[in-house]
């Protein structure tokens, strides 16, 4: 398969040319199986530059109102957002070895702080505690976390995390708590307290969105079904994209794409072996010309590992060294440039390449069409670390 096929099901799948664009915040989301919320505005932008209608209040609707979109804790232990039918998939398929881990860790630093004598007191402590949190969340609707501290004074116990590091730090047990009753599929992150930009989540029990809660699906079903979603949304990739995306390890991943059972395709230009779905094969039409602004950590590039076919030489001027992408700019499928806000709030971008009058004039529509949206809101890189042409822009 040619580098401009898979631009192509790219521009289309992704809901990025102009005629694929999408009517509702679902729609986007289910299609690009989730989309990425570590930095929470970037859901929103990212479900704007793919809708018909980008309305302001899209998107915080289907989360808080309707409930149709959900944010859990999923693929490499990120925050995302996605659609009701994929949430019971992401949380058998990623979350639930996530919230193993959270919950040893949070057993270690209970039994560091000394809130009982031997591991059977320390269980025994927790499950309290989470008792505790349940019952006042649930009383109270929704609350921040603070709030619960307040409520129990087993919530408002101190751990030291990292202990003996430079970066050491204490949290009220009610903080880690929810993060881990979150990973369970027990909580959810509501809506934040302040704008839409805001990081500091209030909570609200699952139930708000699942009143039986989460669909149970066997773990390894779940994976199948997973590598199905993203392979139909992503594909062709590599086996290895798919290990990263998911935060898998290869004997996951393997197994997964043993119950597929994909096509091997040759990639263009010398981009070694690809996967599809044996039902996916046929060509997709090349789209009319398009541009997109997309948001950082925007969930099309941080879909693959290797996104050489779309991201050129580009790479270091675009992400941070955590390997975080900053706000990109695209043309027919490749990353031309990337964009920002200056001191006054207005969109600039910088093109990295010669792109073309026609390009040029796309993306200023682009700006355009983005810039009502983010009028008088000033996104900030809060989750990463800020991008070598974020920082040129910027300051110009």
């Amino acid at each position: 398969m040619e580098v401009a096929q898979r631009r192509a099901r790219l521009a289309v799948r992704h809901r990025l040319a102009g005629a694929a664009r999408a009517d509702d915040p679902v729609e986007v989301a289910r299609d690009l199986v989730a989309l990425h919320s570590t930095d929470p505005s970037s859901v929103h932008v990212a479900a704007w530059v793919r809708m018909n209608d980008g309305a302001a209040g899209a998107v915080e609707r289907a989360l808080y109102e309707d409930r149709s979109l959900i944010r859990l804790l999923g693929m490499r232990r990120t925050v995302f957002v996605t659609s009701l039918d994929v949430a019971p998939v992401l949380q058998a398929a990623c979350s639930r070895t996530v919230a193993a881990r959270e919950r040893r860790k949070l057993l270690g630093y209970l039994a560091e702080s000394g809130v009982a004598d031997d591991e059977a007191g320390v269980l025994s402590w927790l499950a309290g505690a989470e008792d505790a949190a349940l019952r006042a969340l649930t009383a109270r609707g929704e609350a921040t976390a603070a709030e619960l501290a307040g409520d129990d004074p087993r919530l408002s116990t101190q751990i030291v995390l990292s202990r003996g590091k430079s970066y050491e730090g204490r949290q009220n047990v009610a903080s880690r708590l929810l993060l881990l009753l979150a990973a369970e599929g027990r909580v959810v992150r509501g809506r934040p307290r302040g704008s839409w930009t805001s990081h500091q989540y209030r909570w609200a029990p699952l139930t708000d969105w699942f009143p039986g809660g989460l669909a149970e699906w066997d773990a390894e079903d779940a994976e199948a079904a997973l590598a199905e979603r993203w392979l139909r949304a992503f594909g062709p990739a590599t086996a290895e994209d798919l290990s990263w995306w998911a935060g898998w390890t290869k004997t996951q991943t393997r197994r997964a794409l043993t119950r597929l059972a994909p096509v091997e395709v040759e990639l263009g230009d010398g981009g070694g072996t690809g996967l599809l779905l044996a039902d996916d094969l046929a060509d997709t039409p090349e789209p009319e010309p398009w541009a997109a602004l997309l948001p950082a950590l925007d969930s099309t590039p941080m879909g693959w590992h290797e996104r050489g076919w779309f991201l050129g030489a580009h790479g270091p001027r675009l992400f941070d060294r955590a390997g975080n992408i900053g706000p990109s700019v695209w043309w027919n499928g490749r990353i031309v440039g990337g964009w920002a806000q200056d001191g006054a709030g207005t969109i600039v971008c910088r093109f990295l390449e010669d792109v073309g009058a026609d390009a040029e004039a796309a993306v200023r529509a682009e700006a355009d069409r983005l810039a009502p949206l983010l009028a008088g809101v000033r996104l900030s890189p809060r989750t990463r670390g800020r991008t070598w042409l974020e920082d040129e822009l910027a300051a110009g």
